[in-house]
């Protein structure tokens, strides 16, 4: 008989699943339109503004005060005119609307269009994937992504994984909780009714098989 193994991976684990399992309530996966966020559901997805991201705001008739900038790592930028603006955790339209407020003191009427380049996001949108994946990371959201496509972006699993011990730590009305995957039958089976919904904020946690 095969005695279990023990290894340094499994001694990082251990905590996180004992920290989850302490913090979280279990339950059957739910529909992907429970997360507390400003996306509620996989057909209603809005990207937010992050910090590295790079913005352009164009204000109507004013090139002056017009212009790119890269959103500093406290989420804000500063214009011309107006300093030390937060725009990390908005749309584009929402942080348009602001700057036009703003900009109302010094500009009669002012019209302004946010665009976004060279995308990030907030950390609190991106998907985390840790543990037993072949290149462990963070993962920027993008609309309706699926379990499938994150482990594609992550290169799969690794040999020594349990991909049906996998664990999914979402928020659900505003409380923690933690789900079982079955990534081994998705990918190895081809389950598809494993191939869930993932949203902004999820972290994927792989397990090391226990031999």
């Amino acid at each position: 008989m095969k005695k279990s193994k023990i290894t340094f991976m499994n001694l990082i684990f251990l905590p996180i699943f004992i920290l989850s399992g302490c913090s979280s309530k279990t339950g059957s996966l739910p529909t992907a339109t429970t997360y507390q966020s400003i996306t509620t559901s996989v057909d209603d997805y809005q990207y937010l503004i992050g910090p590295g991201d790079s913005v352009s705001i164009f204000v109507w008739r004013n090139p002056d005060i017009s212009g790119s900038f890269i959103v500093r790592p406290d989420g804000k930028v500063t214009t011309s005119l107006v300093e030390d603006v937060q725009v990390s955790g908005k749309t584009p339209t929402m942080l348009a609307r602001e700057i036009e407020e703003k900009l109302s003191k010094y500009i009669n009427n002012p019209r302004v269009t946010v665009s976004v380049n060279n995308f990030n996001g907030p950390l609190s949108e991106q998907v985390r994937v840790i543990g037993e994946a072949a290149n462990p990371q963070a993962i920027n959201y993008v609309e309706k992504m699926t379990l499938l496509d994150l482990m594609i972006a992550v290169g799969g699993l690794t040999e020594f994984a349990s991909g049906n011990g996998a664990k999914l730590v979402r928020i659900v009305d505003g409380v923690q909780k933690t789900f079982t995957l079955k990534i081994d039958d998705l990918i190895t089976e081809g389950d598809i009714a494993q191939n869930i919904d993932i949203l902004p904020g999820d972290i994927l946690i792989i397990p090391e098989a226990w031999f």
